[in-house]
């Protein structure tokens, strides 16, 4: 079966590595054949991340390459697109695409309908505010990455909506957990675009740290500006292939989220690295994290000051209950968020969606 996969990233980009790149290998396996075509090259965020802003000539460039791949879709059986065809302009290429009879499916790990339907712009939400609902509802299925995105998309009228969540390949983390380090030490994972989360702890780290020692590594946000006389921070460069080592040095790993629609979209998967390496959690009551933290047995919800250092210090005072809230959140993500869990199932989305 020959599928081409329009995704928003290359490989640096993590909704694209994480939503298909990373179920290629294993859908080749199944006979399925891939063209890939990214609207952005690995470029567009190498740039960003450097903090050198978004590029109009990459986005000019991302909207000539689309185009040309649209031209010659009527070459394969199924289209798996990642949110929309063509960012910032009206669903033309997925009606297009219902009329002509060829079958797509959409991909979602973000409310990215907000994007649109909540823009400052009244001409922006006017002429876009339903856009993702048109897709959504021209397509064969609708994989969502958490239950907030399943349902705008059952309300849109999808005509089938499959919730995927987001998920780690296990092959890369591993079996048994890390050993305490000698300074107790919460971590982050991220990237520059979500460390506004993370500064709203400053008060709380520092309240932590002037009764005990406590180190915060921050992996993926640049400089995330925690700086505090009360505790140390080491800032570490994302790479895919240093990303688990750096989890394993942290004692808890934390999520905290605002309580917004558009976090309400977010599905979650730091928290999903986290416990593939054994780490309890503290995370925000928002969106998919009230699915994957069961308070108190893989982890801790908290949404004030008081929570979060409540959380964290009884973490602090009980190894004892990092291992046990570790354990009980490895088994979960063995059971429910792993790539060997939801590999088959996406594979079936997507042979029902092209008829075949």
């Amino acid at each position: 079966m020959k599928v081409l996969l329009l995704s928003r990233y290359g490989q640096l980009g993590a909704s694209s590595r994480l939503r298909s790149y990373q179920y290629l290998p294993y859908l080749e396996s199944r006979g399925f054949r891939f063209r890939v075509a990214p609207f952005f090259k690995d470029a567009y965020l190498e740039r960003f991340y450097a903090g050198g802003g978004k590029s109009l000539r990459h986005a000019f460039g991302g909207y000539g390459r689309r185009i040309a791949s649209l031209s010659g879709i009527r070459a394969y059986d199924l289209i798996w697109i990642e949110a929309e065809a063509l960012p910032w302009l009206p669903a033309w290429a997925e009606t297009a695409m219902a009329r002509a009879g060829t079958p797509y499916v959409v991909d979602y790990d973000d409310a990215i309908f907000h994007r649109y339907d909540y823009h400052a712009n009244p001409a922006i939400r006017r002429i876009l505010g339903d856009k993702i609902d048109r897709v959504m509802r021209h397509s064969k299925a609708v994989i969502a990455g958490s239950e907030y995105l399943a349902a705008r998309a059952t309300a849109a009228g999808a005509a089938r909506v499959e919730l995927v969540p987001t998920s780690i390949d296990l092959s890369r983390y591993p079996q048994n957990p890390s050993d305490p380090g000698a300074v107790f030490t919460i971590g982050w994972i991220g990237s520059p675009t979500t460390a506004q989360y993370l500064r709203s702890l400053t008060e709380v780290f520092s309240a932590i740290a002037r009764y005990h020692p406590v180190r915060i590594i921050v992996i993926g946000a640049g400089t995330a500006d925690l700086q505090s006389s009360d505790f140390d921070v080491e800032y570490r460069h994302w790479s895919e292939q240093t990303e688990v080592d750096d989890i394993l040095r942290f004692d808890i790993g934390i999520m905290p989220l605002s309580d917004t629609p558009w976090e309400r979209g977010k599905c979650g998967y730091k928290l999903i690295q986290y416990m593939g390496c054994h780490k309890p959690v503290v995370a925000s009551p928002v969106g998919a994290n009230l699915k994957i933290v069961e308070h108190g047995t893989n982890g801790f919800l908290a949404s004030t000051e008081s929570e979060w250092r409540t959380a964290l210090l009884e973490l602090l005072h009980s190894p004892d209950l990092r291992a046990r809230l570790g354990r009980a959140g490895r088994a979960l993500v063995e059971r429910e968020y792993c790539t060997a869990v939801n590999g088959p199932k996406l594979a079936n989305i997507l042979c029902e969606a092209s008829g075949r």
